[in-house]
């Protein structure tokens, strides 16, 4: 069966589906961006569209994936490894890439054009979390700090589900010498999912996890391209800088100890 499908030009995965989360990775489809590069849901202000187009975008997107667009929280992400506990009294967190909340009716948000998404439930104890994972990010261990940020609200690594939405593609993501460098410096475990200058930054992203304690079968990877899938997505690479903006979103509709979705490989 496969985990990700499309409702009302949204990604979703059905580990995530349940009535007391909202979730959803949106795609470039379903808005009012009239501009040919952000055309039609860009979700980002400064790439170009007037700020009423990315409200009105915003709007769409929330009743897409069925939420009030007032509960959105987002970070304005400086690609680091940086977490910052969102209780939702705050529209924009300073100086952070992942949010993490228990807090149900709290959308958390991150923003992506080729980097990878990643949203993360342990719906036994009611905490969520939203992580963009640049290949900064990525290489620095955001994935992992998330993890832990959930653990210190009190998740459970044994029940915690990890969704990598759509990004940048092993088949797209070319890199140099310097980025081999970097990864070398961080990270140079990571160094296995770089070859023949192209680094995979799913199987990094899934090898972090993996590493921080989520079991393999409870990580569920997008097989998406979204440099690939030009009609599906915006890419910053693909586009060369002049894109729009997807949005990627998580949050509790309500607590229920115990309650659904349940991890595949839960005690």
């Amino acid at each position: 069966m496969n985990e990700f499908y499309v409702k009302n030009n949204t990604v979703r995965c059905r580990a995530l589906d349940s009535e007391n989360v909202i979730h959803g990775f949106s795609t470039r489809n379903g808005g009012v961006s009239e501009l040919p590069y952000t055309k039609s849901l860009n979700l980002c202000r400064g790439r170009g569209d007037s700020d009423g187009t990315v409200d009105e975008n915003r709007r769409l997107f929330a009743s897409y994936a069925g939420f009030d667009p007032a509960a959105l929280v987002t970070a304005n992400q400086i690609h680091s490894a940086n977490v910052v506990y969102a209780d939702g009294k705050t529209a924009v967190y300073d100086g952070a890439d992942a949010l993490v909340t228990d807090k149900p009716g709290v959308i958390l948000g991150v923003k992506t054009a080729d980097c990878q998404p990643v949203l993360f439930l342990d719906g036994k104890n009611g905490i969520v979390a939203a992580c963009h994972a640049g290949w900064r990010g990525t290489v620095n261990g955001i994935a992992a700090n998330t993890v832990d940020a959930m653990v210190r609200l009190g998740a459970d690594r044994k029940t915690t589900v990890a969704v990598l939405g759509p990004c940048i593609g092993k088949c797209c993501f070319e890199v140099k010498d310097d980025f081999t460098k970097s990864v070398r410096e961080a990270d140079p475990e990571l160094l296995r999912f770089v070859s023949d200058g192209h680094a995979d930054i799913k199987a990094m992203n899934e090898y972090v996890l993996i590493r921080a304690g989520i079991l393999k079968g409870n990580i569920y990877v997008c097989p998406d391209c979204t440099c690939c899938a030009e009609d599906k997505y915006y890419s910053h690479r693909r586009q060369k800088g002049l894109r729009g903006t997807m949005l990627n979103v998580i949050g509790l509709r309500g607590f229920i100890a115990g309650g659904s979705p349940t991890p595949q490989n839960s005690p």
